[in-house]
C-alpha cells in the first residue's frame, strides 16, 4: 500500500465522520449559535478537502503516474475521473439537481410565499451567480483539458534521443496541480454563493455522492475478484 493510499483511506474515514456531523446539524438554523455551528462545520469540511489536495500535490511531485493510476480508487471511480479526480463542473449539476428535488418537495409552501431557506429556495441572484460561475469553470476545464491533450500528443517525442523526460513529467504534474486547484476553488466558490444552511445541504449531497460512488465501486470490484 502506497503512502498516499494509506492517507486516502484515513481521509475518507474522516470525511464520513464529517458527513454525520453535517447531517445532524440544525436545519433550518433558528438561533445565532446554530448559524455559527453551520459555518464551523462548512469550514471544517472545506479544510478537510484542502488538506487532501495539499497531500495529493506532494504525492504528485513524488510520482504523478501513481496519482493517475489511483490504486486507492475502484474501477468505477476511475472511469469517472477527469485528470485524476472529479470534474469541477459536477458541483453545478449537483446544485441544480438538489435544488430541483427540494423545490418540488416544497412547491406548495413556496407558492404560498413560505421561504424554506434550503437549496430549493435559491434566489434569482443566486441562480445567476451559479450560472456565471459555471461558465467560468467550463472555460477553465476546457483549457486544462487542452493542456493535457498537448502533453499526450507530445508523448511521441519520448522516442527522440534528446527528449527530457523529467521536464515532460514536470509538465504533467503542473496539469494535475491546475486541475486540483480548479476543483478546490470551485467547491469553495459554490459554497460562498450559498447560505450556511444551503452550503451544509450542498456538502452533504457532495459527500454522499462521493462516498456512494466509492462504496458501490468497491463492492463491484470485490464481486469481480471472486
Amino acid at each position: 500500500m502506497s503512502t498516499f493510499t494509506a492517507f486516502y483511506t484515513a481521509w475518507s474515514d474522516q470525511l464520513q465522520q464529517l458527513l454525520r456531523q453535517l447531517c445532524s446539524a440544525p436545519k433550518p438554523p433558528t438561533t445565532q449559535d446554530h448559524l455559527h455551528h453551520l459555518n464551523h462545520l462548512v469550514n471544517k469540511v472545506l479544510f478537510h478537502y484542502a488538506e487532501y489536495y495539499r497531500v495529493k500535490a506532494a504525492a504528485a511531485e513524488r510520482d504523478v503516474l501513481d496519482i493517475f493510476a489511483a490504486p486507492w480508487a475502484s474501477a468505477f471511480e476511475k472511469s469517472l475521473h477527469w485528470i485524476a479526480g472529479w470534474r469541477p463542473t459536477t458541483a453545478f449539476h449537483l446544485v441544480y439537481t438538489e435544488s430541483s428535488i427540494l423545490f418540488e418537495s416544497h412547491i406548495v409552501d413556496i407558492l404560498r410565499g413560505v421561504r424554506t431557506g434550503d437549496l430549493g429556495d435559491l434566489s434569482p441572484t443566486q441562480f445567476r451567480r451559479v450560472s456565471e460561475l459555471q461558465c467560468e469553470t467550463v472555460k477553465e476545464e476546457n483549457a486544462i483539458t487542452d493542456e493535457l491533450s498537448e502533453w499526450q500528443h507530445s508523448v511521441s517525442d519520448l522516442m527522440g534521443a534528446t527528449t527530457d523526460v523529467d521536464k515532460m513529467i514536470e509538465r504533467l504534474v503542473t496539469v494535475v496541480r491546475k486541475a486540483d486547484d480548479l476543483r478546490l476553488r470551485t467547491l469553495k466558490r459554490v459554497v460562498d454563493l450559498l447560505t450556511p444552511q444551503q452550503a451544509v445541504e450542498f456538502l452533504i449531497a457532495a459527500v454522499e455522492l462521493q462516498q456512494g460512488i466509492r462504496e458501490w465501486g468497491m463492492n463491484q470490484d470485490r464481486e469481480c475478484s471472486y
